[in-house]
């Protein structure tokens, strides 16, 4: 039995604890836009605090993976020293001589053949960026921009997918479609530090953060590459600080809209006089421009997003960032969204719906699951198809979604029923029918059955907008579009 693991009790104390601090942080934050905050390290530093990041980073499924240290957030808790160690860094902390370790490097491939770096810290490092999260997210959360969603509380991309139709639908039909080329390895550190303290002004919490943007990068074959730029994907703080590098995107374009847009009076002026409207939606580093204008307006606005971006080291990608017409359509979060006309009538809609990618995808690994050798019988296969099937329809049933998932069901129930037939290869499907398959068609074995994607109820979600509360405030009114 583990005596040094900290109780439910101790935890729950220690979570309610760091709310109610979260909750100050935050509201003195939005009373007072310019305040630096001074004196956040000894919340960093913080028992409670520590304890929180340590169970967040231990019920987190990355817990698995270690670092270059090799140890795993198991192997601490069943070594029984969880308090010991989190007392340990905290003396570390407080000394000011904990170091954070290069991350170990982790190449994983993308869709289009590229390969993508993810940086996988310590679990000790882990636990110091999670503490650093929960002292600087309801900081910064006051000067976020509700046109960003990706990896900021209570937001999704549900929420982004929904500001496009909500703005599609209002005559903004030019999209810029733009993605920022390797944004996370190359963000400017220096031009990054001066965001965060804009907001911080305790050297102790910057000589962290920056220490963690100078870990190191310890490669797949075994060499250290210093990190000059960019903070590498896989660390639990590098989300916050990529959002909080983009948010200068976001400040040049709300500032534009609440000095020229804000409301409908002046959009309705601004067209009469030929000029454009625009709206941006952010989830990470992609993003798209609804534009109420021209091409020529949203293609304006791709070189002074380029402008923009330029001094904190980004540049778009020239492949991935284009001008399209909403009748043509775009991918964007794994959904396709396209203004086109309603079956059986002459009036146009926007729809959103799973993109071709995104259903080639989920294909690809249906059939990885349904190789004869894949899986020893039945009921496990079922039991991994319908994981797969149930977490993609979940993502998906927000849009007109129900075609695909009646192709999506139509395409698994041949895969699983060819892979019973060769496993039953002297039977006819006749046969197959009768002895194998329930009711004639349904696949059911040891009370498992298989999961029908068309039985899903698909979901329209309407734009919260300004309405989205974090964690720690009530949600505040703005004028809408």
């Amino acid at each position: 039995m583990n005596t040094d693991a900290p109780n439910e009790w101790a935890l729950l104390r220690a979570e309610r604890r760091v709310l109610g601090i979260q909750t100050k942080l935050h509201r003195w934050a939005g009373e007072d836009r310019s305040r630096r905050f001074d004196d956040v390290f000894n919340l960093v530093a913080d028992p409670d605090f520590l304890l929180v990041a340590w169970e967040r980073v231990r019920s987190n499924t990355g817990a698995r993976t270690a670092g270059v240290d090799g140890l795993t957030a198991r192997q601490i808790e069943a070594a029984g020293g969880v308090l010991a160690m989190l007392d340990d860094l905290r003396g570390r902390l407080r000394s000011r001589t904990f170091r954070p370790l290069p991350v170990r490097e982790r190449m994983i491939p993308k869709s289009e053949g590229k390969l993508r770096r993810l940086g996988i810290p310590t679990v000790i490092d882990r636990i110091v960026q999670a503490s650093l999260k929960l002292v600087l997210e309801p900081i910064f959360e006051q000067g976020f921009r509700p046109c960003s969603y990706g990896f900021r509380p209570n937001r999704r991309a549900q929420d982004a997918l929904a500001e496009i139709h909500h703005f599609g639908s209002r005559k903004y039909h030019w999209v810029l479609e733009g993605d920022i080329e390797a944004c996370f390895d190359t963000i400017d550190h220096a031009a990054l530090m001066d965001r965060v303290r804009r907001r911080i002004a305790d050297k102790r919490v910057l000589a962290l953060v920056k220490a963690f943007c100078k870990a190191g990068i310890l490669t797949e074959l075994g060499q250290q590459q210093e990190t000059r730029t960019g903070t590498p994907q896989g660390g639990i703080l590098s989300p916050l600080l990529a959002n909080i590098a983009l948010s200068v995107l976001d400040d040049y374009f709300i500032q534009a809209w609440q000095q020229t847009m804000s409301d409908h009076n002046a959009r309705y002026r601004r067209r009469g006089k030929g000029l454009a409207n625009w709206r941006l939606t952010r989830y990470a580093d992609d993003w798209v421009v609804m534009v109420a204008g021209t091409r020529t307006d949203a293609e304006t606005l791709r070189e002074e997003i380029a402008t923009v971006l330029a001094p904190m080291g980004l540049r778009l990608s020239e492949t991935k960032t284009r001008v399209v017409h909403l009748r043509e359509g775009l991918d964007f979060l794994g959904y396709h969204i396209q203004w086109r006309f309603k079956r059986g009538t002459n009036n146009r809609h926007v729809y959103t719906y799973p993109s071709k990618k995104a259903l080639t995808s989920v294909k690809h690994r249906i059939r990885a699951l349904t190789c004869q050798k894949a899986h020893p019988d039945l009921a496990t296969l079922l039991l991994g198809v319908n994981s797969l099937l149930r977490g993609w329809c979940h993502y998906f049933k927000h849009g007109s979604s129900s075609g695909a998932f009646g192709y999506l069901n139509h395409y698994t129930w041949w895969r699983v029923a060819r892979w019973i037939r060769k496993r039953h290869a002297g039977l006819s499907w006749r046969e197959l029918r009768r002895k194998v398959f329930t009711d004639g068609y349904r696949i059911v074995a040891d009370g498992i059955e298989l999961f029908n994607p068309a039985t899903v109820a698909t979901v329209h979600d309407r734009w919260r907008g300004y309405h989205i509360p974090t964690p720690w405030s009530q949600p505040t009114s703005s004028p809408t579009a």
